[in-house]
């Protein structure tokens, strides 16, 4: 099992940052890619970004050169670092890891975006 749990979301208004972090426990030998969702109200779970093991990196269209996410394998611990922030970034983000074929989640952390 592994356990992952976020923190860093919160309100921020239109143009600012946030940084989001997501620690891993528990048996988080072999993860193999790591990842942040997020959901908006009345919207599907999207991908944001997924970074693998070897520190390859996926950014979905809407967050390329906003976003930033980051590992360290150390403390593992993946950050997203978000500037620029737009309201239409408002969702739930989740961390996501994904370990012999399963994907691990967390419970989420609101981010808000004000206008």
């Amino acid at each position: 099992q592994v356990q992952l749990v976020e923190s860093g979301g919160g309100l921020v208004q239109a143009g600012g940052s946030l940084r989001l972090s997501c620690a891993a426990s528990g048996s988080i030998l072999s993860i193999n890619s790591m990842a942040w969702y997020r959901q908006a109200p009345g919207k599907q779970r999207e991908l944001v970004v997924r970074i693998t093991s070897g520190l390859s990196t996926n950014y979905a269209d809407s967050v390329k050169g906003r976003f930033t996410i980051s590992r360290d394998n150390a403390n593992n611990t993946v950050y997203l670092q978000m500037n620029s922030l737009k309201p239409e970034d408002t969702a739930v983000y989740y961390c996501a890891a994904l370990k012999s074929f399963r994907w691990y989640w967390g419970q989420g952390t609101q981010v808000t975006v004000s206008s």
